[in-house]
């Protein structure tokens, strides 16, 4: 029967349809995966001893689908709430950055996400680029994608190392220029939202995927912005509880001191509940944010932050990927539970560029 509504349609749009369909036929697979292997895992250990299947669920390494990279701490914000601060100024050489990258693709990452700090900060946005058209062009990963707080963004990236990206997260915490100031995303005359809008028709006119990421704290939880977000279309509309990290924005040794901002789980339901016909809407609660996310810091080490705190295991650089993730911390049912594989490669998106 599909074949058959299939036939009908002009060639070009039979075919984004079937991209789309396998698209969401990937990422479903991967929601039914936590419901398979426990089965799989009942029968095929069901006569050994508690304590054996006990070392056995120790020793299971988990697989890194989809990892972020803060390579640099740097930025040229001050957001009050950031949780990845500037406490160190290294990068790693580029040829380091893609064999760390190469050994990732190796052991099965599927996308990687380029974040900092700000990464258009080192060499201009030459050096994220690099990565990026590497991680697409050489290891021919399905997904790449930029977290960014944009503002350093131009026009010619895109020209260079659009068609290399597939999706540009641009952070975006309120729509008021004032909130903006408030929070730390205040660059003298610049203004953050128009420069918001520039970048959205840049992601249109070179077809990368446009997503929105937004941190509710205690200045924009009571803001209204489904008329902005509607307008701007963008795939996914992160949206994340402020999160409190020891030794990032809270602590003695912290560069940030994040209790401010700060709201409780009901006011950030509450926001939810605001923006619930935001089709775009994806929200994350500390709960889900904590242990869900492989996060790789600027030395290539995985951060474990189940106890508040960001706990570095060795670099995958110095003794590979399998041995540094068992520190990671890293939750494989809570990240498949929260969403995180999704359609995440633009070949498989259905958009008005």
């Amino acid at each position: 029967m599909l074949l058959g509504v299939l036939g009908h349609l002009p060639l070009a749009l039979a075919r984004a349809v079937l991209a789309a369909l396998r698209g969401r036929l990937s990422a479903l697979c991967w929601e039914l995966t936590p419901l398979v292997l426990p089965l799989l895992s009942w029968r095929q250990r069901s006569g050994s001893s508690p304590d054996t299947r006990a070392a056995l669920r120790d020793e299971m390494v988990p697989t890194p689908t989809s990892v972020n990279y803060h390579f640099t701490r740097q930025c040229n914000y001050k957001c009050g709430f950031c949780f990845h601060t500037a406490k160190t100024s290294f990068v790693l050489p580029l040829e380091e950055a893609k064999r760390g990258l190469a050994m990732l693709k190796e052991a099965g990452m599927e996308k990687i996400n380029f974040s900092g700090g700000e990464p258009f900060l080192q060499d201009r946005g030459e050096f994220v680029g690099q990565l990026v058209r590497f991680c697409k062009e050489e290891l021919k990963l399905p997904s790449v994608s930029i977290v960014s707080n944009g503002s350093l963004i131009r026009e010619r990236w895109f020209k260079k190392y659009g068609e290399y990206l597939d999706i540009l997260a641009i952070s975006c915490d309120s729509f008021n220029e004032e909130v903006n100031v408030l929070i730390g995303r205040g660059q003298g005359k610049k203004n953050h939202v128009e420069n918001l809008h520039k970048l959205r028709q840049w992601c249109r006119d070179y077809a990368v995927a446009f997503k929105i990421n937004s941190v509710i704290n205690r200045f924009n939880v009571e803001e209204d912005m489904n008329d902005q977000i509607k307008a701007l279309n963008p795939v996914r509309w992160k949206v994340f509880q402020c999160l409190i990290i020891e030794g990032e924005n809270s602590g003695e040794d912290a560069l940030r001191e994040a209790d401010k901002f700060v709201i409780s789980d009901e006011d950030f339901e509450q926001f939810l509940e605001r923006h619930k016909d935001v089709p775009c809407l994806v929200p994350e609660s500390n709960q889900k944010m904590r242990d869900s996310y492989l996060i790789l810091d600027e030395y290539m080490r995985f951060l474990n932050c189940r106890n508040g705190r960001k706990e570095p295991s060795k670099s995958i650089l110095d003794i590979g990927v399998e041995a540094a993730i068992k520190f990671s911390g890293f939750d494989e049912k809570m990240f498949l539970k929260r969403g995180g594989k999704y359609v995440w490669s633009k070949a498989d998106m259905i958009l008005d560029w």
